[in-house]
């Protein structure tokens, strides 16, 4: 028996699910929820209607698009399992939004009123936390203390104004260790409704978010339990080769908005150029915070704006500086074999394994030449080939490549730089030539004076020597 006190409850519980759950009949004028599964770069969304705006190139990525319905921007998004092809020959099964993980970038004009309709269809009850935004509290998608969580199977809305332009993003704020770390995520770009003082025109105005997955080789699912010792930083979860250069004409301003949704921070690094941090996700910097620099070191949860201007023609590498996030399925437990020598050991190994490889002897660059067995579904650590041969480079690596002559609109690969000649570095023929300081040196030394490097230097021998039987090792 249902006692006056529960009855209540239930009623209150009713009350507040109805006050975002979209009903059956509605279902059928719910806007169209568009989907997505090619990994490419799609061109920027001209908006059709609203106000006018330079659209955002997301980075292997595609922009929502959304009808008018008596002045409100309408979008529609779904929350299902997708698949993400990280790079050409891997694929992760992963949760995402219409089709995709991230999910589509999401684009609107400060002062829009905007409603989305939110179409659960994973295994699980979500939401969606509109990350950074300034809106009512019942919107701030927070389960359980915002709003009731959405059911596998129904929809809910979120109506708000987007009220100050930013980079901002979207994510669960239910199950939210599992779901994010399957892959939930997407951009959010509100801009400014006119001239902004501290928002300047640009020609190009890239985002992308930055992802991170424990895949074990040869299988498709991410453990979502991983802490930090992930094997696979992607952006936009595409890990380099498979992640597309940023192309900009030369002389042109770019934009770039990146926003980190892994478990650790990130230093992203330009080449060849300077930048400065122009927005946060609490909104443009006053220019008077502003400094040159070429990395920023992205924290968990935040977003970074930075602007340059492309003035130096060429291929500049373009990736995060923690050097263990630009390579692929990476394992964690591999020893340091550098200097070892498996000369005579390989010979007693390959009696009994015919196929096997020494790894490491000499750093690891070798394995970018290596063509290896490796199982299905697998990424290859260093698979990156250039103009002079393999990059070595994985994960959150890409390029900014620069060109004289590159129309405005146009995002395609425009191949590898062709260097002018004698600017490539180059080997040297003949004798090196001699110290510049050599012939200036002091003719004596003091008492106990280190060696010189021109006298003849006694033999050092390095041995390696392994551990001994109970984890103690002699040196």
């Amino acid at each position: 028996m249902v006692s006056r006190r529960q009855f209540f409850q239930s009623a209150g519980i009713a009350a507040a699910a109805s006050a975002t759950v979209v009903s059956t009949v509605a279902l059928a004028a719910l806007p169209e929820a568009a989907q997505q599964t090619k990994p490419d770069t799609m061109p920027p969304l001209q908006p059709p209607n609203g106000r006018p705006y330079n659209p955002v190139v997301t980075l292997n990525g595609w922009t929502l698009p959304w009808r008018m319905n008596q002045g409100v921007k309408e979008f529609h998004l779904v929350a299902e399992p997708v698949v993400r092809e990280m790079c050409p020959g891997f694929k992760a099964h992963l949760w995402g939004y219409n089709g995709q993980s991230p999910g589509p970038t999401i684009e609107v004009v400060e002062g829009d009123r905007v409603r989305i309709f939110v179409t659960n269809r994973l295994p699980e009850v979500t939401s969606v936390h509109w990350h950074g935004q300034r809106l009512p509290n019942g919107m701030d998608g927070v389960t359980g203390l915002n709003q009731p969580p959405i059911p596998p199977g129904k929809t809910y809305v979120y109506e708000f104004v987007a009220r100050r332009p930013g980079t901002f993003m979207y994510h669960p704020h239910a199950d939210e260790m599992v779901q994010m770390a399957m892959g939930m995520m997407g951009f959010w770009v509100t801009h400014p409704k006119g001239k902004h003082p501290l928002i300047d025109e640009v020609d190009r105005d890239y985002c992308f978010l930055l992802s991170s997955y424990d895949i074990d080789p040869g299988s498709y699912t991410p453990k979502v339990m991983t802490m930090l010792d992930f094997n696979l930083w992607a952006w936009n979860s595409r890990i380099y080769p498979g992640i597309d250069p940023l192309v900009a004409g030369l002389g042109e301003r770019v934009r770039l908005r990146v926003g980190n949704l892994t478990m650790t921070n990130h230093p992203i690094h330009i080449h060849g150029h300077e930048f400065f941090v122009t927005g946060t996700d609490g909104g443009p910097t006053p220019r008077g915070s502003r400094w040159p620099e070429v990395t920023v070191d992205m924290a968990v949860g935040q977003m970074r704006q930075m602007e340059f201007v492309a003035d130096e023609p060429g291929d500049w590498a373009f990736h995060c500086h923690k050097s263990h996030h630009t390579m692929n399925a990476m394992g964690h437990n591999v020893p340091t074999m550098i200097g070892v020598d498996h000369r005579e050991v390989v010979k007693d190994i390959t009696r009994l394994i015919p196929d096997y490889m020494v790894m490491g002897e000499r750093g690891m660059h070798d394995m970018t030449e290596m063509e290896m067995p490796l199982p299905d579904n697998t990424a290859a650590m260093m698979t990156g080939q250039g103009p002079f041969g393999p990059l070595g480079m994985g994960g959150m690596f890409s390029m900014i490549k620069v060109r004289k002559g590159l129309k405005r609109g146009d995002y395609r690969d425009p191949g590898w730089y062709p260097h002018p000649l004698g600017t490539v570095a180059r080997e040297v023929t003949g004798p090196a030539p001699a110290a510049a300081n050599s012939s200036s040196a002091p003719k004596t030394e003091p008492t106990g004076a280190p060696q010189r490097a021109n006298q003849p230097a006694a033999a050092v021998e390095v041995k390696v020597r392994k551990p001994s039987g109970g984890g103690h090792g002699h040196h």
